[in-house]
């Protein structure tokens, strides 16, 4: 077992090991302090889940509330930031969540995403076809394919784009924004949200909106409020998540070329594959903190009502408890009888419900890859690539080259 810090000696952060690989520091927490504060953007401390099966009793929990606005309670970020409004999905409790929930849970069905696939595809490979021999797989490829997806299955025109990217990267890739330019951005995504909404109720066709719209459980509809609230997740979650993920993955198979080698001789296996790249990659930022409204007993310890916690996902994902050799990088490792589930969309009431669309887009993202440019590869040193080192964790730019293996 890893020795303990001494009495009053503080607990280093949680920072990403070389190569995107999980922290280091990870292994002593399991070990010794599975519960122990680390820092958040904003500056503020807490305790940060780092067990598989802490990080799910939390994310289950009914005394695990999202409801972190009262205040002198610790931030993620500084000034306004997701945790802020209560008309959001993510902010919310039950019964509200519940009901939320419920009008929602048709819209991103493996059943209703599915028909998506073929226009998904060829987003990815009309993206390949304009991109040549070399290019940057970050800003050509990772960050225009799910926006340019999202332009498409919300209905608004692909040149919009740019302000998804700049919007997205305040909330998400650049946590040192000012408190106000933070507000504005919010407040000027907000307004493109509901005008968007206004545009599809004079004029309904068959776009995402038009199924939010139109979602409902009985004669009970979402309010005008969470429609631009989800338009807003979609936008934020579905963009610069995603695009996260295609980067980390790429880059993961880079350093396991064997692997990449194995999906291009079976295309296929894309499915199984992005599995374990959720597993080990993603999500590219962890849960939302959470508030303990009553006293609660978890596998790590116990924790006061009052206390704000961090769920480490990506941590939970790499407990040795969980999986085999959580540190090897295995495309296999999902297929036939898996280990236990990944929790990379989270687990329990507040589980990634376009978790069906991402899993579409990833699999066609690294299909597409392969099927165009089997001989794909780094153009730089891969310890040469520089991070981003806001709430998002990814490679700012990867170059790469389509030419023929030598």
């Amino acid at each position: 077992m890893t020795a303990a810090p001494e009495p009053g000696e503080s607990w280093p952060d949680i920072v990403p090991g070389p190569l995107g690989t999980p922290s280091p520091e990870l292994a002593r927490r399991r070990e010794s302090g599975p519960l122990a504060p680390a820092a958040m953007p904003s500056g503020d401390r807490v305790p940060v889940a780092v067990g598989y099966e802490d990080v799910r009793a939390l994310l289950a929990s009914p005394a695990s509330s999202r409801n972190l606005r009262l205040p002198g309670l610790p931030r993620l970020v500084s000034g306004i930031g997701i945790d802020d409004d209560p008309d959001a999905l993510i902010n919310q409790d039950p019964p509200e969540h519940t009901r939320y929930r419920r009008i929602m849970h048709g819209t991103f069905t493996p059943r209703r995403v599915e028909p998506w696939r073929p226009r998904i595809a060829r987003i990815a490979h009309d993206l390949l076809d304009g991109l040549g021999g070399d290019f940057d797989l970050v800003q050509g490829y990772a960050l225009q394919l799910p926006g340019q997806v999202i332009c498409e299955l919300l209905g608004v025109p692909v040149e919009h784009h740019e302000r998804f990217i700049q919007w997205t990267d305040m909330f998400l890739t650049t946590s040192a924004a000012t408190e106000q330019a933070r507000y504005q951005g919010y407040t000027e995504f907000m307004a493109y949200a509901a005008e968007l909404i206004a545009r599809h109720r004079a004029a309904p066709g068959e776009d995402l909106v038009d199924l939010l719209i139109q979602a409902r459980d009985e004669d009970d509809r979402l309010s005008e409020g969470e429609l631009v609230n989800t338009v807003f997740s979609l936008i934020t979650a579905g963009h610069e998540t995603t695009a996260s993920m295609i980067a980390r993955g790429v880059l993961r198979l880079f350093l396991h070329r064997e692997q990449w080698d194995e999906l291009v001789e079976d295309p296929a296996l894309a499915a199984t594959a992005i599995e374990e790249i959720l597993r080990f990659d993603g999500p590219p930022a962890s849960a939302f903190m959470r508030r303990i409204t009553q006293d609660i007993d978890i596998p790590g310890g116990s924790l006061r009502a009052g206390t704000v916690v961090m769920p480490d996902i990506n941590a939970a994902n790499h407990d040795p408890r969980a999986f085999a050799d959580p540190g090897r990088f295995d495309i296999h490792r999902f297929t036939g009888h898996p280990p236990n589930p990944h929790v990379a969309f989270g687990y329990g009431p507040h589980r990634c419900l376009a978790a069906s669309l991402a899993r579409v887009e990833l699999t066609e993202a690294i299909r597409a890859l392969v099927t165009r440019h089997p001989g794909l590869r780094p153009a730089v040193a891969l310890e040469e690539v520089t991070w981003t080192d806001g709430l998002v964790h990814r490679p700012v730019a990867l170059p790469v080259t389509a030419d023929p293996a030598p």
